[in-house]
């Protein structure tokens, strides 16, 4: 679980949250796509373009290569009795891959998007509890959001407590600006909230699902507006 502080204006921690989804689909991952903000529909064909052909990659072992060059040179200037002592390697010698390169110019193409199973939770498309049944002592958004959740991990064969028929994959949850009054926490915007630890008990509660299931989480939390 990693919670991201966005900025002012949203632009580092948005785009390292449309990295992560893209990580996933490149990655083959199931994703689960949360927002009140944005329609996960909309977050998903503003994702970046993977570089699938490892340009990067040969672009880093071909400088690897010119400062091995360099320290060729440079040992026939060092003093004649280091010459035989261990030198440190100080950079890669060989590119390693870990993870993907991607071109944030230009959109993830629509057929690559659609080669993995994703879900989406979009707030104000939900239907609403019914008064009896407000659920973990918080509000009602983010108890529809842990339900949802819920739901995805024990259907789709996520849940690590439950062995699973089918080939297991891992499912990466991403949840926009989690803490807003577009969730309908007003610890944001009132001196006396309704409920102030809403935001607390879900993060609690998220962990606990996270902790029994093959999965991995990013939020954007927008502290600048929380009191």
């Amino acid at each position: 679980l990693v919670s991201t502080e966005e900025d002012k204006y949203g632009l580092y921690s948005n785009l390292l949250f449309k990295y992560f989804l893209a990580e996933g689909i490149v990655c083959g991952h199931d994703l689960f796509v949360a927002s009140a903000k944005e329609h996960p529909d909309n977050i998903l064909k503003e994702l970046p373009a993977p570089l699938l052909d490892d340009t990067h990659g040969k672009e880093l072992g071909a400088e690897a290569a010119a400062v091995k060059s360099e320290d060729v040179q440079d040992s026939m200037k060092i003093a004649w009795r280091y010459q035989n002592l261990p030198k440190m390697e100080t950079s890669p010698t060989t590119y390693t891959k870990f993870g993907h390169y991607y071109d944030v110019s230009k959109k993830m193409s629509p057929e690559l998007c659609q080669s993995i199973k994703w879900h989406s939770f979009y707030l104000h498309e939900e239907l609403p509890f019914e008064p009896e049944m407000k659920t973990w002592n918080m509000n009602s958004g983010y108890a529809r959001l842990l339900q949802a959740i819920q739901r995805i991990i024990s259907q789709e064969g996520f849940d690590g407590s439950d062995p699973q028929k089918k080939q297991r994959n891992v499912l990466r949850i991403g949840i926009q600006s989690l803490g807003s009054l577009l969730w309908g926490d007003d610890v944001c915007c009132s001196d006396t909230p309704e409920d102030a630890h809403s935001l607390t008990k879900f993060l609690y509660v998220l962990r606990g699902l996270l902790r029994k299931s093959l999965s991995a989480c990013i939020i954007t939390v927008p502290a600048h507006l929380i009191q």
